[in-house]
């Protein structure tokens, strides 16, 4: 844990700080239900802390697991890769800019919440791939180059988004989108890379 403080500080306090605030919501529903985003409240101008904080729960522990495992295979080699404040300005924004698309699709709707730090993870993992578009991602179990990975995610996300689901898939498309975006603002030479790292 001392070696990844080194490395990656701000990748460590995000994933100590999201296990310890998740699970100790679970045992806490008060907390629970104040740091869910609703788009009905945020869209009026209420709980607008709930964009952040959604972030930093889980639905239950498999949701967490799935969560913070994909946090940890690329979130703290990609803060090594961009910098630390980098990284957290990448973390945060795409964070709330994930949520930009599910608060406006539910202002209306009084009884949808949403939570969970995918959003934000997907951010991450796009960021990721921009810099290492060879790499092999294992996606359940069967190996698969980071580039198809990233196309079959986002036309997924955005088919899924139309369907009806208790999983979030706008938060996932547009936190994919946020992490490009904020990626190559950061970066801009990541677009030559990226192509010459392509073959282009």
């Amino acid at each position: 844990m001392i070696e990844y403080l080194k490395i990656a500080p701000v990748a460590s306090v995000i994933f100590v700080f999201t296990l310890v605030t998740s699970i100790y919501t679970f045992s806490n529903p008060n907390l629970y239900g104040k740091f869910m985003l609703h788009p009905y409240s945020v869209s009026r101008g209420k709980r607008i802390y709930s964009i952040f904080t959604s972030g930093l729960i889980h639905q239950d522990w498999s949701h967490l697991l799935f969560n913070m495992l994909s946090y940890y295979f690329f979130a703290f080699q990609l803060e090594a890769t961009i910098g630390h404040w980098q990284f957290a300005a990448l973390y945060i924004v795409s964070m709330a800019m994930s949520d930009l698309s599910t608060i406006l699709k539910h202002k209306d709707h009084f009884g949808y919440n949403s939570l969970g730090a995918s959003g934000a993870i997907s951010a991450v993992i796009f960021s990721f791939i921009l810099f290492n578009p060879k790499s092999m991602l294992l996606v359940f179990f069967i190996p698969m180059n980071a580039v198809i990975f990233g196309v079959l995610y986002l036309v997924y996300s955005a088919y899924a988004s139309r369907q009806s689901s208790h999983i979030n898939h706008d938060a996932h498309f547009f936190g994919a989108l946020s992490g490009l975006i904020i990626t190559i603002i950061l970066y801009p030479q990541v677009i030559p890379y990226f192509l010459r790292q392509m073959g282009m």
